[in-house]
C-alpha cells in the first residue's frame, strides 16, 4: 500500500463521517508539494469543515484518526490530520487543529483531493512573527522538553516540563539510531526547516531547506544535514560512520539553530522563549 492510498482511504472516511459538513479535503506536506519518502514521511491530511465548531468535532476527527492509524500499516501509523473552519482559519474564532507553519503549507501547496476550493483562496497568511513565534514554541516542546505557554499581549506566561526530550539523543548517536530512521531524519532536519521558514517566511520542502542551509558556507554540520536527506530515502548503509557524523556535528548544528533563534526572539522581545532556548543551550553544552 502506498501514501496516496492510505491518504485517500483516509479523506474517504472523514468523507463518510462529516458528510456536507466537510467543505474540503486536502494532501498536505510531502504528498503536497513533493519529496515524499515510505521510509519516514508523514501522511498529512487537512480538512475544512463548515461553521461552527461543535463540541464533539475534534472527538470525532480524533476517532476516525485512530481509527486509520490502526489499520496496522507503517504508513496508517503516519497520518497526521489538521482540521479547521472558515472561521478558525482565518483567525475569526478559537478552535480546531491547523498550527500557522501547516495553514501556511495548505495555502502554499495544499492538493485538493474533494470539495471546494473557494474557502482557501480567502485565507490570510500568516505573518513571519507568527510562524517564528509558533515554530520556536514547538520546537522547544518537541526537541526541549519544555513547554512555553504566552499570555496575550505577550504578559507574562509559564514555562514547565513539555513533550519529548531530544537532549540525550543529541548526545547519544547509537541511543538515536536505535530509535529508526525516521526519528534520526526528523532531529536533524527539523532544525534546519526552521531556520528555512524563519529566513524566507515560506513552509518549504525538506530540500528546499537543506538547499537554502548549505549555500551559506558559515553554516555548521553540512555534511550532516545533506546525509540526513539522503536517508530520508535510505537507511544509512554504515551506522558506525553515522553514529560518528551525528557525535561530531549534531550539537553544532543545534547550537546554531538556537544561537539564530535568540537572535530572533530576542529582537521581538519575547523573554520567554528567548530564556527557555537559553535553558536548552545550557543543557546540550553542559
Amino acid at each position: 500500500m502506498d501514501g496516496e492510498t492510505v491518504l485517500a482511504e483516509a479523506a474517504q472516511s472523514y468523507r463518510y463521517a462529516l458528510g456536507e459538513r466537510l467543505i474540503a479535503a486536502y494532501a498536505l506536506g510531502s504528498l503536497a508539494h513533493g519529496g515524499f519518502s515510505p521510509l519516514v514521511s508523514d501522511i498529512d491530511l487537512g480538512l475544512v469543515v463548515s461553521d461552527p465548531v461543535r463540541v464533539e468535532d475534534a472527538a470525532t476527527i480524533q476517532a476516525i484518526a485512530g481509527r486509520e492509524k490502526a489499520k496496522g500499516s507503517p504508513l496508517h501509523e503516519r497520518i497526521s490530520v489538521f482540521w479547521g473552519t472558515p472561521a478558525t482559519l482565518r483567525g475569526d474564532s478559537d478552535g480546531g487543529r491547523f498550527p500557522p507553519l501547516d495553514r501556511l503549507d495548505l495555502i502554499e501547496s495544499g492538493r485538493r483531493l474533494f470539495g471546494s476550493d473557494e474557502e482557501r483562496a480567502s485565507l490570510p497568511r500568516p505573518s513571519a512573527d507568527e510562524l517564528l513565534l509558533t515554530g520556536a514554541q514547538f520546537a522547544l516542546e518537541y526537541l526541549a522538553g519544555i513547554r512555553v505557554d504566552l499570555a496575550p499581549d505577550n504578559e507574562l506566561g509559564s514555562m514547565r516540563p513539555g513533550g519529548d526530550d531530544a537532549v540525550e539523543e543529541i548526545h547519544r548517536p547509537e541511543m538515536l539510531l536505535a530509535r529508526g530512521v525516521r526519528r534520526v531524519t526528523k532531529l536533524v532536519l527539523f532544525p534546519v526547516r526552521f531556520l528555512y521558514t524563519a529566513a524566507s517566511g515560506q513552509a518549504g520542502t525538506n530540500g528546499a531547506a537543506v538547499a537554502h542551509y548549505v549555500k551559506d558556507e558559515e553554516a555548521p554540520s553540512r555534511p550532516l544535514v545533506v546525509a540526513a536527506l539522503e536517508w530520508r530515502t535510505a537507511a544509512p548503509s554504515d551506522e558506525e560512520a553515522a553514529a560518528e557524523l551525528l557525535r561530531k556535528q549534531m550539537v553544532p548544528l543545534y547550537l546554531h539553530f538556537i544561537d539564530d533563534h535568540i537572535r530572533r526572539l530576542s529582537s521581538l522581545a519575547e523573554t520567554r522563549l528567548v530564556d527557555a532556548f537559553g535553558e536548552w543551550r545550557d543543557r546540550l553544552v553542559g
